[in-house]
């Protein structure tokens, strides 16, 4: 995708273990969301998927090749678009680098749903828990 002046890329993960999504809140703490992070040179979406994933949630696994799709979100002026993996998580740790600034829960998919305001992201999530049931 070419970078556009206002447009900031990012690339995040729906973690998912046991039938269940992790979700973390935001920075500030008001709001849940998905690990997701800004696009870095010379690394994949799917590569900033997982580094997100580890640095927000303490999460390790594997991505699904391709993206279960994008949203797009306002952000301090800019219009943030995040790809968005699948991850299937093989693993966690009870410390992580953004621990301190982020709490993380395991929830339904139903209930990741309530949490999350932001409509693309939630229609996201229902497409990833109608395809496990599937």
């Amino acid at each position: 995708m070419p970078t556009l002046p206002g447009l900031l890329r990012q690339a995040g993960a729906i973690p998912v273990r046991g039938g269940r999504v992790c979700v973390v809140t935001s920075r500030s703490g008001k709001r849940w969301v998905i690990p997701k992070g800004c696009m870095e040179p010379g690394k994949t979406a799917g590569e900033i998927a997982l580094q997100e994933a580890w640095e927000e949630a303490g999460l390790v696994g594997a991505l699904r090749p391709e993206p279960v799709g994008s949203y797009v979100y306002e952000k301090a002026g800019l219009t943030c678009h995040v790809t968005v993996f699948f991850m299937q998580v093989t693993g966690g740790m009870e410390d992580w680098p953004e621990r301190d600034l982020r709490e993380r829960s395991w929830v339904s998919f139903t209930e990741a749903m309530a949490r999350i305001d932001d409509p693309g992201l939630r229609e996201l999530i229902r497409g990833v828990a109608a395809h496990k049931a599937g």
